[in-house]
């Protein structure tokens, strides 16, 4: 599990906030309703919140990043990117957006999650990857990641099982993020 406090950074030429570089946490950590214990979210109006509180990439999609990022020239073929690099709380195993729905649950051990939408980047994403075209390939890709809403508030802790219990299934993640992006 990840979590980052808000900084300020020069991206695109301008001072902003940001706190997409989440950082590996040891131990448990508490789950509230609008997030992790002592992470941040340095724009509100775009991440956090209820349904926002928590969120979740797949470690699969770790090496098509590396890839590109080596390919754009922004970093050796071997860079590893760390847990956390795409801005997720949970970077977990698994739990891919085409086998996603809105609205399935994610138990742990100590607290339950529910996903609610995909993640939508923006031009920080492209500051922390390195390259302008990052948030197009996640696009056409369609390697968004899951934003979580706590159910159960509770501990998570990095290595936590987790147990897909599914929802309604009437709502793609994937299919939801590409028609957003469409229109």
């Amino acid at each position: 599990m990840n979590r980052a406090t808000a900084r300020e950074a020069l991206i695109d030429g301008r001072s902003v906030m940001t706190a997409i570089g989440k950082r590996a946490v040891d131990g448990p950590v508490a789950v509230r309703p609008l997030g992790l214990e002592g992470d941040e979210q340095a724009d509100l109006s775009v991440h956090g919140g209820l349904s926002k509180a928590v969120y979740a990439y797949p470690q699969l999609h770790y090496a098509f990043w590396q890839t590109v990022r080596a390919q754009a020239g922004v970093s050796p073929w071997d860079d590893v990117l760390p847990p956390g690099a795409m801005g997720e709380n949970l970077t977990v195993d698994g739990l891919l957006e085409d086998g996603l729905w809105i609205g399935d649950r994610l138990r742990l051990p100590q607290c339950v999650l529910a996903v609610s939408e995909p993640r939508f980047p923006c031009f920080k994403f492209n500051a922390a990857m390195g390259f302008s075209q990052a948030a197009k390939l996640m696009v056409q890709a369609g390697y968004c990641g899951s934003y979580l809403a706590v159910i159960e508030p509770g501990t998570v802790s990095a290595g936590d099982p987790i147990e897909l219990l599914p929802g309604p299934r009437e709502v793609n993640l994937r299919e939801l993020f590409r028609a957003r992006m469409k229109g």
